[in-house]
């Protein structure tokens, strides 16, 4: 492994921020706003940032402003941060995407899982080996959703692009996970939990080291304060910030986390931070339920 890519490494074991896009009243993007946002992140300490992750609504955002949220957070994170961009859809649209977050600065790729309703596990390792190929100096993190991937598969995939260097979990199931990770090799990739702090406990006693988070939009001395107390072992610490966060995440992944982006949305509105606006097939919060997560957000830190 080079040099560069042990330091990629290091990156992907901490709190990956997933930032949200702010939108306008017309519906644009709004760069003001999400500039604030991610400086008051990096102002707190979170040195990983993920443009184009499902927090910040991948696949309702046009192929321009991709591209747009990519560059922004480049500038901002210009010697703060290390930038893991999000890319997927078909194969020529990721490799573009690819080719131009390597041209915009970008270290690493987060490769959103496969949409498409019919997936072999072969076509996983095509479509993954096809984009890693093509920007081989870039640091590759699959984000697997899929429950039936072996992690042999992840293994194959390696074998033939040393650039895939971490893997996003995001499947529910701590001791899936653990048996997967053990499959494709524990210490041949940096594990980052991708279901956020909810899943962090169990998966780091799995072999992750790093975890997603939508929840550092908000509160990122939380976010932080997780990760510090499970570096350090203690897991009943990371289980009272498990319970003060509890209720808001429980929220995020009701109705099968169909509102997932917007209660985030919805705690930074409360704060002056940015709109609520959200797009389809997303929704904003009903009225009856802003202020329950008005109420989480304003008793966190900041």
């Amino acid at each position: 492994m080079s040099v560069e890519f042990d330091a990629l490494r290091e990156a992907l074991a901490d709190v990956v921020a997933i930032p949200v896009t702010p939108f306008t009243a017309e519906g644009e993007l709004d760069t003001g706003a999400h500039r604030t946002l991610l400086r008051r992140m990096l102002d707190a300490g979170v040195r990983t940032l993920t443009p184009n992750g499902n927090t910040g609504e991948f696949y309702a955002l046009t192929r321009e402003e991709r591209y747009r949220i990519t560059e922004l957070t480049m500038e901002e994170a210009a010697g703060r941060a290390t930038v893991l961009v999000g890319v997927g859809h078909d194969l020529p649209t990721a490799i573009e995407a690819a080719r131009h977050a390597r041209d915009a600065g970008a270290a690493m790729l987060m490769v959103h899982q496969p949409v498409h309703p019919y997936v072999s596990a072969a076509g996983w390792v095509d479509y993954h080996r096809t984009i890693a190929r093509a920007v081989p100096e870039l640091g590759i993190v699959p984000y697997l959703r899929n429950p039936s991937l072996g992690g042999d598969r992840l293994a194959e995939l390696a074998d033939t692009c040393p650039n895939v260097i971490g893997v996003k979990y995001a499947v529910p199931d701590a001791a899936r996970f653990a048996g997967f990770a053990r499959d494709a090799g524990l210490d041949r990739f940096v594990w980052v939990a991708g279901l956020a702090e909810p899943y962090a406990p169990a998966y780091f006693a799995g072999g992750a080291t790093g975890f997603t988070s939508g929840l550092v939009n908000i509160a990122p001395a939380l976010s932080l304060e997780m990760l510090r107390t499970l570096r350090a072992g203690d897991y009943p610490a990371a289980m009272k910030v498990w319970e003060r966060i509890r209720r808001f995440e429980e929220l995020r992944a009701a109705d099968h986390s169909a509102d997932n982006v917007t209660v985030v949305k919805e705690a930074l509105a409360s704060l002056g931070l940015c709109r609520r606006d959200i797009r389809p097939p997303s929704r904003e919060l009903p009225e009856a339920a802003r202020a329950e997560v008005a109420a989480i957000a304003a008793g966190w830190p900041v």
